[in-house]
């Protein structure tokens, strides 16, 4: 049973509606943020993208000298292009018979077609993996993030880690503009995305926490796609501002800006109540009905008014056996979920789900730039797909459950990139095709497996549990920035990679439970009888009430 001096916030949030002006103001101030997170998260791929280039060959350069070569390429270079060898030259003459046809050197320097990148401002040609490790090492920031960004958020509050991170961001994003070489510019990318990537994860939760049951599906949706938009706005503001340092202080600067939230955002209700400090709960709960223009009852107005009886004057209540709720509450929440073998396996497998999402969804946006054509066109496509993959979300989680439907996406997702690699190379629409699938597939489950992940954890450590996941999950995005360097070896074996991880985690999704109409778990007794649901066929809405 629940303490009579609990405050049931699900009934609270019907009476002040699920998600009316108040909550739709909120979810307003967290897009922006958010926005801006899918910015940063994504700018590398241009700032640190592949640049054409070749060897210098003094006999023949122009004063300046031109990418182009004007047709003596053709006896200088070998049929590789030139980019990292070339044919030695026997003479200072630019001529067919100065150069040696039978034998190739090194490049010692190069020639760019463009300085918009770092590749050619940090001289970087002929290392790919320097490049590649830009994106690496990016990913490697947010692994670092996310326990620090959970700590915060669960310690301090969802409002604080939020405002934090966003401000943070811009402020490394700055400096990193200004980097004067290779190593400052790695080292600026890891702290920027060390301090300012838990924008997004702080923000879902925020606006999760304070949307009822009934829109929690559209208000993570609605999330995910403004995501999506911002990859789509770093591709646009790269095309008009190709040159790195430009592109990073035009679209990190505003994001200093992000300190005036502390006057405008609220913090999480539910936060608050986990943390006991039901008086400020209560204001913003006021606040949110006048908004709404609702008239809260007598009995949740007493509800959130009344204090326990003598529990400021005299202490914490004395806890008991049948009293399971506050004995959780004064017991340590880490022990509690180290003992709980459900909540344990969950954990693992989430975690398993969060590799494979980073890794396919980071893998097929980062391949997408190569693809012919114009490269931020096709990024654009690409992010766009993801748009359709979160409105397929928004349609069939509250139709046909959490499970079969993150599950169909993971199946058809690993179909149609295991397929890709058997179609003929000529068959250009049919290979585009079935990497957009495969993309609006991944992009799918990924925001539903936020939504699915944030229902099987308690609050007292949703923040903490999700950021463990979202931090195995980095894994993924690690090893997803070398997947170029793969191809070299065999062009298909990323897209093999990324189908048979899509099956398995399909394949997981049969050993967790369902959550559809089912209230946020508060505490970690309420988190595991989630599962006792499908054993009892009692309802599990009615197991998390008691």
């Amino acid at each position: 049973m629940k303490p009579k001096d609990s405050v049931d916030l699900e009934s609270i949030l019907k009476e002040i509606g699920d998600f009316g002006r108040y909550q739709i103001q909120t979810y307003c101030l967290i897009l922006i943020p958010i926005l801006f997170s899918a910015v940063y998260n994504s700018q590398y791929i241009f700032a640190a993208g592949a640049t054409p280039h070749r060897c210098t060959v003094p006999e023949c350069e122009a004063d300046p000298p031109n990418f182009g070569t004007n047709g003596w390429g053709l006896w200088a270079f070998p049929e590789s292009g030139g980019q990292c060898e070339r044919f030695p030259s026997v003479g200072e003459e630019c001529t067919l018979g100065n150069f040696i046809q039978n034998q190739t050197v090194a490049c010692s320097s190069w020639i760019y077609e463009n300085d918009n990148t770092i590749v050619s401002e940090f001289d970087l040609a002929c290392r790919e993996w320097k490049r590649t490790l830009v994106g690496t090492i990016h990913s490697a920031g947010l692994f670092a993030a996310l326990p620090i960004t959970a700590y915060v958020s669960d310690t301090f509050g969802r409002r604080t880690a939020f405002i934090l991170t966003a401000v943070s961001a811009g402020v490394a994003g700055v400096i990193r503009a200004f980097s004067p070489n290779y190593i400052m510019y790695l080292v600026m990318e890891f702290l920027d995305a060390t301090v300012g990537s838990g924008v997004y994860s702080t923000g879902f939760i925020l606006g999760l926490e304070m949307v009822g049951l009934n829109h929690r599906v559209l208000g993570g949706n609605v999330i995910s796609s403004t995501f999506a938009l911002g990859q789509v706005l770093v591709a646009l503001v790269a095309w008009g501002i190709p040159y790195w340092r430009t592109l990073t202080l035009v679209i990190y600067a505003p994001s200093i800006l992000f300190f005036v939230y502390y006057f405008f955002l609220e913090e999480s209700v539910r936060w608050l109540l986990s943390k006991g400090n039901k008086k400020e709960a209560a204001r913003i709960i006021f606040k949110a009905a006048a908004m709404n223009k609702k008239k809260l009852s007598v009995e949740t107005v007493k509800m959130l008014t009344d204090d326990p009886k003598g529990e400021e004057e005299t202490g914490p209540k004395k806890v008991t056996q049948s009293d399971p709720v506050e004995h959780e509450s004064k017991s340590s929440i880490f022990m509690q979920v180290i003992r709980s073998k459900v909540i344990m396996v969950r954990l693992i497998i989430c975690s398993f789900w969060w590799i494979t999402l980073t890794f396919i969804y980071y893998g097929l946006s980062i391949n997408s730039v190569s693809l012919a054509g114009n490269s931020y066109v096709n990024y654009i496509l690409t992010s766009l797909v993801e748009i359709p993959g979160y409105c397929a979300s928004v349609l069939t989680l509250d139709r046909f459950g959490r499970k079969s439907s993150i599950m169909t996406a993971f199946f058809i997702c690993a179909i149609s990139l295991i397929t890709l690699p058997f179609i003929p190379s000529h068959i250009i629409w049919m290979q585009t095709v079935l990497n957009m699938i495969g993309k609006l597939c991944i992009s799918m489950a990924f925001s539903s497996i936020y939504i699915y992940t944030a229902e099987l954890f308690p609050t007292q450590t949703r923040h903490g549990l999700l950021g463990t996941c979202s931090m195995f999950g980095r894994i993924g995005s690690l090893v997803a920035p070398q997947t170029p360097l793969l191809m070299q070896y065999m062009e298909s074996l990323p897209y093999l990679i990324f189908g048979v991880m899509a099956a398995c985690s399909g394949l997981l999704m049969l050993l967790t439970p369902e959550t559809l109409k089912t209230k946020l778990p508060d505490t970690v007794h309420q988190a595991e009888n989630i599962a006792v649901a499908p054993r009892t066929k009692r309802n599990t809405t009615d197991i998390i009430a008691e």
